[in-house]
């Protein structure tokens, strides 16, 4: 049998450094074909475009993708017709057919105390964010004239009918989907569709219905109330960075995007490229090894493997690591070995 291929996007700022982390491990694992490919800032830099085709060609005929970060300030602009780092994820993700983000959010026992949420408000909270990916707000018509700008929030009924799919096989005992159904047309939609699943797919799995920001609050008074929330593409983007912050640290929360049966998915940290922190090896890898895991466990079917991989994540923890965004020291290749020691 041969080797999963994986194709590597370290893109931009902190992306080559936790991209390095993840190789190690990777290497230690077991065999891979690995491959690395430009997008975002540094495909512009080479090739004048977030999105080369030679990285898209790579990505299609990959098992897996493993992406770190794109963006920064030195390709921010306010002028419509440059290209942007963030373009080029958008078009990965639409190209992919990737419409489904799983964002799982687990305080671990050695990092409670690491969380600006109390200790007894986090412990025992395991949840699911199951966002949509390739619809919504950031995908819609839009246009910047010179007095005013609009962008368009649009859903179809079989978009919806998909995501809240995945969401309800994900359940344990409760899906809790998210809109603005008191305001927006597209949430009353979501609502009427989620429900219609729910009641004939998934008699029994419990749903409930949450306005976005009675939930934004509910996460960080009572997250252990939540199981798998479904949430539509910016309420999802939003909340699941909210979310993360129950872990303690941005620096610890992975993501899987996934489309359909045999078509590669797409995992990366949910943490953005830092470039305040870029090139001085003090990034915290444990979010990408985290996709990894991800990876491992959803895009390659290799369960053993992401276990092994978690509980190595874990034991480094408890055994004291801590990056500096966690309040240590550590830096990016000491937290590497750690985990690697426990491998």
């Amino acid at each position: 049998m041969s080797a999963p291929r994986i194709v590597l996007l370290p893109g931009d700022g902190i992306g080559p450094e936790i991209t390095a982390s993840a190789r190690a491990v990777l290497e230690r694992l077991g065999k891979f074909e690995l491959e690395e490919q430009l997008i975002g800032g540094a495909a512009i830099d080479a090739c004048g475009e977030p999105l080369p085709a030679a990285t898209l060609a790579a990505c299609k005929a990959a098992d897996a993708v493993l992406l770190a970060a794109v963006g920064g300030p030195k390709w921010d602009t306010t002028d419509p017709a440059a290209p942007r780092p963030e373009q080029g994820l958008l078009a990965l993700r639409r190209e992919l057919g990737l419409y489904a983000n799983l964002r799982p959010v687990r305080p671990l026992p050695a990092l409670l105390d690491a969380s600006p949420l109390k200790r007894e408000v986090i412990a025992g909270c395991d949840l699911l964010v199951v966002r949509e990916l390739t619809g919504g707000i950031y995908f819609g018509r839009r246009e910047r004239l010179a007095d005013r700008a609009y962008d368009t929030c649009e859903y179809t009924v079989g978009e919806i009918e998909r995501i809240a799919r995945v969401a309800f096989r994900s359940a344990r005992r409760r899906v809790t989907s998210i809109d603005k159904a008191n305001v927006l047309e597209t949430s009353r939609l979501w609502r009427e569709v989620v429900t219609r699943v729910g009641r004939e797919e998934f008699p029994g799995v419990e749903l409930e219905h949450m306005l976005v920001d009675n939930a934004a609050m509910q996460l960080v008074a009572n997250p252990r109330r939540f199981d798998v929330v479904l949430a539509e593409n910016m309420f999802g983007d939003i909340l699941s960075d909210e979310a993360a912050m129950l872990t303690g640290s941005l620096g610890m929360l992975p993501s899987a995007s996934l489309g359909d049966p045999g078509k590669p998915g797409l995992f990366e940290p949910v943490h953005g490229s830092a470039p305040d922190i870029a090139g001085q090896g003090i990034a915290n890898p444990l979010a990408m090894l985290g996709s990894v895991v991800l990876m491992l466990r959803h895009g390659l079917a290799m369960e053993d493997a992401a276990a092994r991989l978690q509980s190595a994540i874990e034991r480094a923890l408890e055994e004291g690591l801590r990056t500096r965004d966690l309040g240590g020291s550590a830096t990016t290749e000491e937290a590497t070995q750690a985990v690697l020691a426990h491998l």
